[in-house]
């Protein structure tokens, strides 16, 4: 699938000198380029950990990978194998039910969203290259992914984001900040679980420091609040990768209006 351009979005292009495109991973050595970013951004960048094989071949992968729908983000101004500079990994509900399952389950209970009947979509190991953070790669994944979540119908769009770090007291204001004010609604509120899960309300709503907070979530995920994200009860620290994470839930039925035009938008001719 290769996603349908916008004007914006060739604009964007076009203003930032690079010839961008975006698709799905089709080979495998797509995937390997999708994965040799991974492993410079979660491995090199921030310190995760991986095995000595994927060390040496300079990848970050798992099991989960191979069926994973990966939504990459090229620039086509790159040698062949290092032209990826942003990645998705995307699985369906109903790709799920045929593979190892989500790859969230690890760490928090889906049984809400599972028992939903709804469509869903779980996204992950979201990145861009560091000489990309300039707002217009994120800009054109999250294209991408509109077009996919049109596609497929997709209801329910849930996955895990991150903190640097594995210290909850470091980040408390921004934990109990995501618990008093943006906790998912019943029906979807998945939970953290198992001997690494931590509560998220650390502190009381009154004690809570909203500056202080705003300055520790890390942009990915104010950018999934502002379009109507909802945080699952309790985090999940994840020394391997040396991250705590937050499971976040966004229903299509429940978004701002912003979201939906954003989805509603007509596509460029």
């Amino acid at each position: 699938m290769t996603c349908a351009k916008r004007d914006d979005t060739r604009k964007a292009m076009a203003q930032n000198g690079v010839n961008f495109s975006i698709k799905l991973a089709e080979t495998s050595a797509e995937l390997r380029a999708a994965q040799r970013l991974r492993y410079r951004v979660f491995v090199t960048e921030l310190g995760g950990g991986t095995d000595a094989v994927s060390t040496r071949l300079g990848v970050e992968r798992d099991a989960f990978d191979p069926h994973f729908d990966h939504l990459i983000l090229c620039d086509n101004t790159l040698p062949e194998g290092d032209h990826v500079i942003g990645v998705y990994r995307l699985l369906r509900s109903d790709m799920a039910v045929n593979a190892t399952g989500f790859y969230s389950a690890d760490e928090f209970c889906l049984d809400k969203i599972a028992g939903s009947g709804r469509k869903s979509l779980e996204l992950g190991r979201s990145c861009v290259d560091a000489r990309y953070r300039n707002g217009v790669a994120m800009y054109l994944l999250w294209q991408g992914l509109a077009e996919y979540v049109t596609t497929h119908e997709i209801e329910i769009l849930f996955g895990v984001a991150s903190f640097h770090g594995t210290d909850p007291a470091a980040i408390a204001h921004a934990l109990s900040f995501l618990h008093h004010t943006y906790l998912a609604v019943d029906d979807l509120r998945v939970s953290a679980y198992g001997t690494n899960a931590v509560p998220m309300d650390i502190l009381s709503a009154k004690a809570t420091d909203r500056r202080a907070a705003l300055l520790q979530i890390p942009p990915l995920i104010k950018s999934y609040l502002r379009l109507g994200g909802m945080v699952g009860d309790g985090a999940y620290v994840d020394h391997a990768f040396n991250t705590i994470d937050v499971c976040l839930v966004m229903d299509t039925l429940r978004m701002s209006q912003k979201y939906k035009d954003f989805y509603t938008r007509p596509s460029a001719a």
